[in-house]
């Protein structure tokens, strides 16, 4: 009986392995995109938490205040990466049904 029990618990394991690997593909496959500025610098980012790109317009460079433009892309960056991760979180709840795996994601 146990045999049994561990078998079908192995084999679910298994499929929920291959749903994740599916999901971790197509999430690749997805972005994000944020603004700072008002729009004057635009990052978007994949669902594995890469810099896909980064668009800053002519008016957002100022020769004297290049700290500006810093804040702005550091801005921008981080909440690209922290909508990724929200966006991945929330794909990947959905297979573990809500459980918090740690190192899964």
């Amino acid at each position: 009986m146990m045999g049994g029990n561990m078998n079908k618990m192995m084999k679910q394991v298994q499929k929920m392995q291959q749903d994740m690997a599916k999901m971790q593909e197509e999430l690749g496959n997805r972005t994000v995109e944020t603004t700072a500025g008002g729009g004057v610098v635009k990052v978007v980012a994949s669902g594995k938490q890469e810099i896909i790109s980064i668009t800053i317009k002519p008016e957002a460079v100022d020769p004297d205040d290049v700290e500006m433009l810093q804040d702005l892309l550091i801005t921008a960056v981080n909440d690209a990466l922290r909508q990724s991760q929200e966006m991945v979180a929330k794909e990947m709840g959905k297979l573990t049904g809500g459980l918090n795996i740690p190192g899964l994601f």
